[in-house]
């Protein structure tokens, strides 16, 4: 179960009904299921497009009782692992990788040793990577969404298309008949799959 503070939007069949912290979305997500009995009711995170599945044929105190439970556990502190090789202090993991000797020889042979190297090259390419890992996670998000609300709506397939193509013209065409509250949603999930 996630934790109460995750941003998440609800929806009542294609109208989005909360928007805010999973605590207040469920509550009125709970509401909307009590008062429409048969009305689908999709709740989905903000940040990965997920769906997110509320027990909300439960009671409302029983449904805030296990969303604070889920935040209470996640709030207590994990034990302090033994004392391993590494920096722990600094946050420092040591992990096994495997690599052909070549690799190895030259990692060696870089000032401050495989560790420093390997660290520096990873900071390198995640410094070089970030638009296009903002790109994707956008993508993925949207595309997640979609599929879960707007996978029988007109356009979905040119929807698709253009998301993963990147054109924002034929995205936004493709969305143009799709309910408002769903229109938007999509695209403020995609949006950083357009940013360049």
């Amino acid at each position: 179960m996630p934790t109460p503070a995750l941003r998440c939007t609800a929806f009542a069949g294609t109208h989005r009904i909360a928007s805010g912290e999973l605590r207040h979305v469920a509550l009125k997500a709970k509401q909307v299921f009590d008062s429409e009995p048969g009305q689908p009711i999709l709740v989905f995170e903000d940040a990965s497009g997920s769906v997110v599945e509320l027990p909300l044929e439960l009671p409302a105190a029983e449904l805030l009782r296990i969303l604070n439970a889920a935040s209470a556990k996640a709030e207590q502190v994990a034990p302090t692992p033994a004392r391993g090789p590494g920096r722990p202090r600094l946050g420092v993991v040591a992990r096994e990788i495997t690599l052909l000797p070549r690799h190895w020889d030259w990692l060696n042979a870089q000032p401050g040793g495989a560790s420093v190297a390997l660290r520096r090259l990873v900071e390198d390419a995640r410094k070089l990577t970030a638009d296009d890992d903002r790109c994707r996670v956008a993508q993925e998000a949207a595309y997640r969404f979609m599929q879960a609300l707007g996978g029988n709506l007109p356009g979905y397939e040119d929807a698709t298309r253009a998301l993963f193509a990147g054109n924002y013209a034929h995205f936004e065409e493709a969305l143009a008949r799709w309910p408002d509250d769903v229109r938007e949603h999509a695209s403020m999930l995609a949006a950083d799959a357009f940013a360049d």
